[in-house]
């Protein structure tokens, strides 16, 4: 309506509760905001931080759980062929596997971290949810929010695990290869080989009943300080324990025993019904103490060490490399943050994968010249601090400049010149197939 003077009224403002309202409506489920107005910027950022927050768990946890079930499964073999090799219980193979998961998780964490945030950053871009997060002003270093807080807590996990359990476990790993060699861990008698326990007699079986519990067919050997011999047979006999944790008795039945000795103009032939032959065990406390190699050292340990005056030149040196070895590679994810979303974001109207790739590449390859740097400050060629965070820095500065690029350079794309030539070279391999795959249907015709 035209207001007395002849102008046209202007018009009133907007109710703001209304329109947050209606705001409400459009934010969808899964985190898709088509508009946006001051009063809702919290709300919708609570939603996007959970949202987001999902989408990396999925990935993170399912990486994590599958590498360190293929790096189990690949020495699960090799330690069940150790272990029936040395004769031990089927049961210390899972034991030593429980010793080995902290290694692995040293290596599996970082991975998982950087595989959770790309892949997650990666579905946002290619179904445009990201593009309608940046449209309403809410920037990369807002998105990352949820990302570093689980970097910070994976970064503590991996602090412990590198820093405290996995010495632990290490040492415990090879005190059980150790009980393994020597047979305190009960080693069992193969049928039909000659088996020898340490310090005491050589033991042979032709059959085995109830799962070793009945031995038939027995033959013993055992040699004496004083020059002498024993040889035994047996119709049959059974292991019994004893009071003396480290020995066991070899109770055997029905045989014959010839005990050659130099005091005895021959040798004498006794039978019996019944004969117990003392078989000692090895004393695990014979073990060496925690300590025989840095894996099995603590970080407190390695920096006590790396500041003793008294302690060799050598010693020191290792200890250093150890230890900045280890701060290093937890330090490196506090990077991979940024490394995930400047890799996992593809080229506008593009799917390739080739960032998921190129991250997996350029971490295994930092891990590796991290182990070349710590081998080369372990050998004293290069000071173990300036060996290490060398490298750090370069990789920082790299991770840095790419995440530059994805967030603050329009249209920036880090690996955008590999990504043209990924799409060249699979347009010209695919046009290579296709004259292939015209001329075999036109045969098959």
């Amino acid at each position: 309506m035209p207001s007395p003077g002849g102008a046209p009224k202007p018009p009133s403002p907007p109710n703001d509760f209304a329109t947050d309202a209606a705001l409400r409506r459009l934010y969808s489920s899964r985190g898709q905001l088509l508009s946006s107005q001051t009063g809702l910027r919290a709300f919708s950022m609570n939603s996007i931080d959970r949202y987001l927050a999902r989408l990396i768990a999925v990935p993170l946890f399912s990486t994590l759980i599958l590498s360190a079930m293929l790096l189990v499964l690949d020495r699960m073999l090799r330690l069940f062929d150790f272990v029936a090799t040395e004769g031990g219980p089927v049961s210390v193979v899972w034991k030593m596997l429980a010793n080995l998961l902290p290694e692995y998780l040293g290596l599996g964490i970082p991975i998982g971290l950087m595989l959770g945030i790309l892949l997650a950053f990666r579905r946002l871009a290619t179904t445009s949810e990201l593009d309608a997060i940046r449209a309403v002003g809410i920037s990369y270093n807002r998105l990352l929010r949820v990302p570093y807080l689980y970097a910070f807590g994976l970064a503590i996990a991996n602090l412990a695990i590198v820093g405290y359990v996995q010495p632990q476990a290490r040492y415990a790993y090879e005190q059980l290869r150790y009980e393994l060699r020597t047979g305190a861990l009960g080693a069992s008698i193969k049928v039909g080989e000659f088996t020898s326990f340490p310090g005491g007699p050589t033991v042979r079986i032709e059959q085995s009943y109830d799962q070793g519990r009945r031995l038939q067919g027995i033959f013993v050997h055992k040699d004496n300080k004083d020059g002498g011999s024993i040889a035994i047979t047996a119709q049959s006999g059974q292991f019994l324990g004893t009071d003396n944790p480290d020995e066991v008795i070899f109770r055997l039945s029905r045989g014959t025993l010839v005990n050659d000795d130099p005091k005895f103009a021959v040798p004498r032939v006794l039978t019996f019904t019944s004969h117990d032959l003392p078989v000692p065990l090895p004393r695990s406390e014979t073990f060496r103490n925690r300590g025989g190699r840095n894996l099995e050292l603590t970080l407190p340990e390695l920096a006590r060490i790396g500041r003793d005056r008294s302690a060799s030149m050598e010693l020191r040196d290792t200890s250093r490399a150890a230890f900045h070895f280890r701060v290093v590679e937890v330090a490196t994810m506090f990077l991979l943050p940024l490394l995930a979303v400047a890799l996992g974001v593809p080229p506008k109207r593009s799917t390739s994968a080739l960032g998921v790739f190129l991250a997996i590449v350029l971490l295994v390859t930092y891990h590796k010249i991290n182990e070349y740097a710590e081998g080369i400050g372990s050998l004293s060629l290069a000071d173990p601090l300036i060996a290490l965070w060398t490298p750090f820095l370069l990789f920082a500065a790299l991770v840095l400049w790419m995440y530059y690029r994805i967030a603050y350079v329009p249209g920036g794309q880090p690996i955008g010149a590999l990504e043209r030539a990924a799409a060249k070279a699979g347009k010209f391999v695919m046009g290579l197939l296709r004259p292939g795959r015209r001329r075999a249907a036109v045969a098959a015709a």
